[in-house]
C-alpha cells in the first residue's frame, strides 16, 4: 500500500478567510514585518522550522523545510535544526534565534523563559529593529499555531490551497 499524498489529505476545517477575512490583514502585516530585511530570511525559516518541530506541527515543519530547500539550504543544515545545540552548521546569530524560539515556546516553571543572559546574547547579535523582527517571526508562529494544530491545513500545499473546501 502506498503512502497518502497531499491530494489524498484533507484539513479538518475549510479556509478561514471567508469566515474571518480580517485575519488576512493581520497575517499580511506580520509577513511584511518579518520580510523587512533586518534579518536574513533563512534565519526566519530556521527558527520557524524549530518552532514547528517543538509544537508538533507537520504543516509548519513541512512548510519551513520546503522554504529552506527553496532558499538553497543543505539537507544537513535543515536536518540539524532539531539538534542545533550540538550541530556545527549554524552561525552564532542563528543559534541565538533558535535559542530564543525555544525559550519562548518552552515552559520554565522555575524562572523566566527569556532570562537577561539570553536577551544580552540576542542583543549582541541583533540591533533593535532586527530583534523586534525576530520577536515578530516568533509571534507569526504563535499567530498561526492554533490553525496549524486545530484546523490542520494540508501539509505541502501552498497557502490558499491548504484547506479542504
Amino acid at each position: 500500500m502506498s503512502a497518502p499524498t497531499t491530494t489524498d489529505l484533507r484539513s479538518r476545517m475549510p479556509n478561514p478567510l471567508p469566515f474571518v477575512p480580517e485575519m488576512a490583514e493581520v497575517a499580511g502585516g506580520l509577513h511584511k514585518v518579518i520580510k523587512n530585511g533586518s534579518i536574513p530570511q533563512v534565519t526566519v525559516h530556521l527558527l520557524q522550522l524549530r518552532a514547528g518541530q517543538m509544537l508538533g506541527s507537520t504543516y509548519v515543519t513541512i512548510r519551513e523545510t520546503g522554504n529552506l530547500r527553496q532558499a538553497g539550504e543543505s539537507e544537513e543544515r535543515i536536518t540539524a535544526v532539531a539538534t542545533w545545540r550540538d550541530a556545527t552548521y549554524f552561525t552564532d546569530a542563528e543559534r541565538v534565534a533558535l535559542e530564543l524560539v525555544e525559550a519562548v515556546l518552552s515552559p520554565n516553571p522555575s524562572g523566566e523563559r527569556v532570562p537577561d543572559e539570553l536577551y544580552a546574547k540576542a542583543s549582541a547579535h541583533y540591533d533593535d529593529k532586527a530583534l523586534w523582527t525576530l520577536i515578530m517571526a516568533i509571534a507569526h508562529i504563535g499567530f498561526f499555531t492554533p490553525a496549524a494544530l486545530i484546523a490542520k491545513p494540508i501539509p505541502g500545499m501552498p497557502p490558499g490551497q491548504n484547506y479542504s473546501e
